[in-house]
C-alpha cells in the first residue's frame, strides 16, 4: 500500500471512528484524495455525484422500499403470520417457527432485513415472551431471522450488486431462493429439537380448518411474492417494472381491501419513504464518488497484484473473502460495503475463476450477518429495544442462529453449484 492509499484509509477510518454519516466519510475521503493526490478539478467530483444518482437501476430499489413500507404500516404482515401460525403452530416451538416462515414471507416482498424486523420482530417478540418463550430465544431468532429479507429475492443488496457487476438481476435474484429456504429450515428445525421437550409453551393444535381460513383471509397478502416473481420470471414485466407493479399492488390491497390505510397514512407512507430513499441515494452518491477515485488511481488493480502474489488457491481465497466480508459486516451496511467493496472484489475473483453471480450471493449473504453483529449491526439495537434488552445481551441470544446462518454460508460457498442451479434451470446463467 502507497503512502497516499495509507493516508486516505486512515481518513476514512478515521471519520468513521468518528461517528461521522458514512456518505459523508466517503465524500470527504475522496475529496481529499482527489485534491492531495491528482491533478484533477474537483469538479469531477460533484459531477460524479450527479451522474452517480442519474441511474435507472436505483428505480427497483426506491420502490421496493415504498412498497415494504406500505406493508408494515398495514395489515399484510398480519395475514402473514396468521397464515405461519396456522400451518405450524401446533408443532414443538411452532409460535417461534411461525415468526421465522413470517419473515420468509416478508422478505420474498419487501427486500429489506430492517423492514422485516420492524414489521415481524415488533410483533413476535412480545408474542414470544407473552407465550413463555426464553427471552433468549425471542430476542435472538426475531434478529437473525429477518436477515431474510435481503437474501430471499428481491434484495436491495443484490439490486446494487447488479449495479456494479453488470450480472443479471433476474439471475441473481434466483441465487437466493435455496439459501433462504435452507436458513428458513435449519432455523426451524434447530426450533423444534430445542423445545422439543417443552410441555409448559402453549401450542395450537392441527386445525384444517384455520389453514384455510387463513388462507383464505390472507390471499392478497400471499398474491403479492406471486405476481412479482411471476411476472419477473415469465417475462411479463422487468425487475424495475416489477417494484412499480408490487408496489402499486400493496397500496390498493391495503387502500381498498384490507382498508387498513386512508390517503393521509399512505400520504405519510409515501413521505417516510421518500426519506429513506433519499438518505440511500446519498449513500449510493458518495460511494460513486469514492469509487470513482479509487479506480483512477488503479487502486483496485494494485490490491489484485497483490492478493494474486499471496494466494494460489480459489478455496483459500474464498475462505479469506469470508473473513473480510463478515468483518467488514460488523462496522458497515449492506449498501456502502456493496458499492465500495464490489469494484475492489470484482477483479480478484476473475483472476480465480470464481463465478462474479456465485459471488453476488456470497457477499450478500455474508453482508446480511453484518445487520446482527456488533457494535453496528442494526437489528440487534432494533430487536434489544422491543425486547428491553442491552446489546451484550442481545450479542450472546444471536449466537446459535448466527452459527446456523455461517454454517449455510459455508456449503454455499464451496458447492456453487448448488447456488447456480435455479439460475441455470431458468437461462440466466450458463
Amino acid at each position: 500500500m502507497s503512502s497516499p492509499d495509507f493516508i486516505l484509509l486512515l481518513i476514512l477510518l478515521g471519520a468513521m471512528a468518528a461517528y461521522i454519516p458514512v456518505f459523508i466519510c466517503l465524500i470527504f475521503a475522496a475529496l481529499a484524495g482527489f485534491l492531495l493526490f491528482t491533478d484533477m478539478p474537483v469538479l469531477l467530483v460533484f459531477q460524479t455525484l450527479l451522474r452517480s444518482l442519474d441511474n435507472f437501476a436505483l428505480v427497483v430499489v426506491l420502490f421496493f422500499i415504498l412498497c415494504g413500507n406500505v406493508m408494515t404500516s398495514g395489515k399484510i404482515v398480519e395475514k402473514l403470520i396468521r397464515i405461519a401460525q396456522a400451518f405450524v403452530g401446533f408443532l414443538p416451538g411452532g409460535l417461534g417457527m411461525a415468526g421465522i416462515l413470517a419473515c420468509a414471507f416478508f422478505g420474498a416482498i419487501s427486500g429489506s432485513t430492517v423492514a422485516t424486523v420492524v414489521a415481524i420482530g415488533g410483533f413476535m417478540i412480545p408474542a414470544l415472551k407473552a407465550h413463555g418463550y426464553p427471552d433468549s430465544y425471542s430476542a435472538g431468532v426475531m434478529t437473525t431471522a429477518p436477515n431474510l429479507g435481503v437474501i430471499i429475492p428481491p434484495s436491495i443488496g443484490m439490486i446494487l450488486y447488479s449495479m456494479i457487476s453488470n450480472v443479471s438481476l433476474e439471475g441473481l435474484f434466483l441465487t437466493g431462493f435455496l439459501p433462504g429456504i435452507l436458513i428458513t429450515a435449519a432455523t426451524c428445525l434447530y426450533t423444534a429439537w430445542i423445545f422439543r421437550n417443552n410441555k409448559d409453551l402453549h401450542t395450537t393444535s392441527l386445525d384444517t380448518s384455520e389453514m384455510l381460513a387463513s388462507l383464505k383471509d390472507g390471499i392478497w397478502a400471499l398474491l403479492l411474492p406471486v405476481i412479482i416473481f411471476g411476472g419477473i420470471f415469465s417475462g411479463v414485466f422487468t425487475a424495475n417494472e416489477a417494484a412499480v407493479v408490487a408496489s402499486a399492488y400493496a397500496i390498493f390491497v391495503e387502500v381498498f381491501i384490507h382498508k387498513a390505510m386512508n390517503m393521509k397514512r399512505l400520504k405519510d407512507v409515501v413521505v417516510d419513504s421518500a426519506v429513506t430513499s433519499a438518505a440511500l441515494l446519498i449513500i449510493v452518491a458518495g460511494a460513486t464518488v469514492f469509487g470513482r477515485y479509487m479506480t483512477l488511481q488503479n487502486i483496485p488493480g494494485r490490491i489484485t497484484e497483490a492478493v494474486l502474489a499471496g494466494i494460489s488457491s480459489p478455496e483459500v481465497l474464498l475462505l479469506l473473502l469470508n473473513i473480510l466480508l463478515l468483518f467488514v459486516g460488523m462496522f458497515m451496511d449492506i449498501i456502502s460495503a456493496t458499492l465500495i467493496l464490489g469494484p475492489v472484489l470484482l477483479p480478484i475473483i476473475a483472476h480465480y475463476g470464481i463465478d462474479p453471480m456465485h459471488f453476488g450471493l456470497i457477499m450478500t449473504v455474508n453482508l446480511a450477518l453484518g445487520y446482527c453483529t456488533p457494535p453496528v449491526g442494526v437489528s440487534l439495537f432494533i430487536a434489544g429495544s422491543v425486547a428491553g434488552r442491552n446489546l451484550l445481551f442481545m450479542s450472546k441470544a444471536v449466537m446459535p442462529f448466527l452459527i446456523i446462518q455461517i454454517l449455510v454460508l459455508l456449503l454455499l460457498t464451496y458447492f456453487p453449484t448448488l447456488v447456480l442451479l435455479l439460475p441455470r434451470f431458468f437461462g440466466y446463467h450458463s
